[in-house]
Parts: structure tokens; sequence; C-alpha cells
């Protein structure tokens, strides 16, 4: 199958997907209290609406989650954010993992802020899209797998950050034991009903300390490939 790259048109968007259209969402997360200025430029200039449904494009630019098909959402724009700059807080990681690609989005803003991101997602027509997405933009930084999220990516550990984008009870071991000694991981954790958004930092001697970023909604982190 041939990929062609966006023409300049569909990046720039108009009407409801226009740049001003972007600039009232940056403008919304800053005022929502995000602060760190890479984080908002990345997301008032990545085509949001590329990442959804066409029939959803005139909601592209809201602050609010969106469905993708298959049971799952991309994210809230304030929640990819916050996300990210947390992740960025204490330094630029060089190397990402990413648990859940779903519609690539946050994949794609890490990319623009990261030298290297890899995504694993365990449903297959999901993977498929995002990579038609990646491909699109020109995305040469980031690598994606069809595999079992909860399983980490061994083979390319470890990471210096791992940012998961579905929520469950515990973060999984596989995944904490492919990060670095002073690895960065930012991911959802609870209930579906009760879940808050935690940040844990590698001491450098085999432990993390955890701290809680406040309540957040996201899909079940399940097992296995769909």
């Amino acid at each position: 199958m041939n990929i062609h790259p966006l023409p300049p048109s569909a990046l720039k968007g108009e009407g409801m997907t226009s740049q001003r259209a972007r600039d009232r969402l940056a403008a919304t997360l800053k005022e929502s209290g995000i602060r760190d200025a890479r984080v908002i430029d990345v997301i008032r200039n990545l085509p949001r609406h590329h990442f959804i449904d066409q029939a959803l494009h005139s909601r592209a630019y809201e602050n609010t989650a969106l469905p993708i098909g298959h049971g799952q959402t991309i994210s809230q724009p304030w929640v990819v954010a916050r996300m990210t700059e947390a992740l960025l807080e204490f330094g630029v990681p060089q190397k990402v993992l990413e648990i859940g690609t779903g519609s690539g989005y946050q994949a794609a803003v890490l990319a623009a802020l990261v030298p290297q991101v890899y995504t694993v997602e365990r449903i297959e027509e999901l993977l498929r899209q995002a990579r038609r997405r990646f491909r699109q933009l020109g995305i040469a930084n980031l690598r994606s797998r069809y595999d079992d999220g909860k399983l980490g990516w061994p083979d390319e550990g470890p990471f210096d950050a791992v940012i998961l984008t579905a929520a469950g009870d515990a973060i999984p071991h596989a995944i904490l034991d492919q990060m670095t000694p002073t690895g960065v991981l930012i991911a959802p954790v609870g209930s579906p009903s009760s879940q808050t958004l935690i940040r844990m930092r590698g001491d450098g001697q085999g432990d993390f300390v955890q701290e809680e970023l406040g309540p957040v909604s996201f899909v079940p982190l399940l097992g296995g490939i769909g």
C-alpha cells in the first residue's frame, strides 16, 4: 500500500480545524495550568483532526476526549499536555516507551519533543491507522509494535521514560523492569470509577519515588492482543 504525505491544506486545516482553532486550544491549555511552552507549541501545531474520524473534525480542537473506535478514545488535549509536561519536567529523555498507541496522537506529540519514541498497541486496526498517520506526517523518530502492552518492549529497553495511556490497578512489573535506574514513568492508576495520574521516578538505587498529579479518567489497561 502506498502512503502519500498529507497535502499542505490538510495539515493547515480550515474552519473548525484552522490555525485559529488550534490557537484557541493552546490558549485554553495555558489558562488551565499547562506551563511548558514546548508542549503547548507542539499541540498548537500538530493537526489533531488528522488523528480522528472526519465526522469529528469540527470537534478536533475542543479540550475533550473523542471516540476512535474499538472502545478507545483520543485523550483530552489537557491530559496529553499534562502527561507530556510531567514527563519532561526534569529533563528531556532520550528514549521513551508508550503503552497504548491508540490514535497515535500522544506518540506524535512525544516524537516532536524527544529523540526516540517506541509505542506498543494491542489492537491491530488502531495500530495500522496510527502507522499510516505517522508516515503521512513524516515522523521518522518513532517505532511501533503490535503486542500486549503489559509486556512493554523488552528488546528495545531500557527506557529513560515510560508513559501509559490506559489505567490499571498497578504498573506491570515487566514495564518497571525496562526502565533505567533514574527513569520517569507517567501513568493513570486505579479503577474505572477512581483514577489518579501518578509519576514515578527512579532513585538510581532500584527504588521509585511516587507522586500523585491529580484525578483522571482513562480506558482500562488490558492484556493480550485484540
